[in-house]
């Protein structure tokens, strides 16, 4: 490895490789968007601070408790209990950790929707539980009649989506919530995106803390949260299902932990503290608000050019019926822009966030309108 001693040579070649990364502004495929600034600046207060060790960062601590709390009253219970975590996948791998401990079954089971992210699969594998897809109805929610009929005296827990990746859908949770309560089985909430969506929408649904038979919530604030990578939350009903994760530090400030990975950024809970007190609830309503209305905007461009939604988005998630899918999906992406497909059905996917602004959406408008045409006639 060659040695550089020049501060400005290493920067600058910092600076070339991060020129090489994709601006959001041309970002349609994905659920991060930029941080807000005071979430930056918080994050650069405490990029040496370790909240896996809370007896010595005593601040780092208090902000955590603080945060949980914050977002706990976002989802109908202000004392629930968790901690920062780094994303919707780890969250969900200690959801499915924390109902295997209190279940105790030699072949556990978990049930999830066909809908459901990719990180349930590596759930599975970790864990060693076996992972039932349950089917989805017409409108791509889960099918309460599978989950009924996957559910075996092996069943562990079932998993809600509040807000898909693919299609931003909102499972039937109420549904599940009595499911889970007739069966005295554990359900997770995978949140990850539509935590800090679904409050804010103008429709009413219930998907958390509300509901009696939700045992646990992840929610991702790097996405609608607007705070930095990464930082996920993992929020439990009670206490006691914490407890199931519990482990030994004797050699830190503190006696246990109950988190997956030991050290952690304290960064990114200072980040997610300063934004959630900067924007307030009203600030993510604007937001979720001005997405929504950039969404329609969308819709009604492509409905212009006889291209209609797969089913009429809930939130700012949009999948498209497009004819010549993939040449049009691959002449968008030569043409500079990142968009996404969908597994099934197949669709033109798009993630409308904070970034994404009427001007963008014109030029985005005027290519796709171009790759259609240009693909159509050949």
């Amino acid at each position: 490895m060659d040695n550089i001693t020049k501060e400005e040579d290493i920067l600058n070649l910092v600076r070339e490789a991060k020129s090489e990364d994709i601006p959001y502004e041309r970002v349609f495929s994905s659920m991060c968007t930029y941080p807000h600034p005071i979430a930056v600046k918080a994050h650069n207060l405490f990029l040496s601070s370790n909240a896996g060790d809370p007896g010595i960062f005593k601040g780092t601590n208090k902000l955590e408790k603080k945060v949980i709390s914050m977002i706990g009253d976002l989802l109908h219970k202000r004392d629930a209990c968790g901690y920062i975590s780094t994303g919707g996948t780890e969250s969900n791998i200690q959801a499915i950790r924390m109902a295997r401990n209190l279940k105790q079954r030699k072949k556990p089971n978990f049930i999830v929707s066909e809908m459901g992210h990719f990180s349930f699969e590596k759930t599975a594998d970790i864990l060693g539980i076996k992972l039932k897809k349950a089917e989805v109805r017409d409108d791509l929610t889960i099918d309460p009649d599978s989950v009924e009929r996957l559910i075996d005296d092996d069943t562990i827990a079932i998993v809600g989506i509040a807000g898909t990746t693919e299609f931003g859908q909102i499972d039937p949770i109420e549904e599940l919530s009595k499911i889970a309560l007739e069966n005295d089985i554990f359900l997770h909430i995978d949140g990850a995106f539509g935590g800090f969506v679904i409050p804010f929408l103008d429709e009413k649904y219930m998907f958390d803390f509300e509901l009696d038979g939700v045992s646990s919530i992840s929610v991702d604030p790097h996405k609608m949260g607007m705070s930095v990578i990464p930082s996920g939350a993992l929020l439990t009903r009670d206490k006691k299902y914490l407890k199931r994760l519990e482990i030994s530090t004797p050699y830190l400030s503190s006696k246990s932990q109950f988190t997956l990975t030991g050290t952690r950024s304290g960064a990114s809970i200072a980040a997610t503290y300063a934004v959630l007190m900067y924007l307030g609830w009203d600030g993510f309503k604007s937001i979720v608000k001005s997405c929504l209305r950039m969404t329609n905007i969308i819709v009604e461009g492509m409905r212009d050019l006889d291209i209609n939604p797969v089913i009429d988005p809930k939130m700012n998630v949009l999948a498209l019926n497009v004819p010549k899918l993939c040449k049009v999906f691959n002449t968008l992406w030569k043409k500079g822009w990142c968009v996404s497909k969908t597994r099934k059905p197949k669709a033109l996917r798009l993630v409308i966030m904070p970034h994404i602004t009427e001007d963008i959406i014109d030029d985005f408008l005027k290519d796709f309108k171009r790759a259609l045409r240009d693909n159509l006639i050949r």
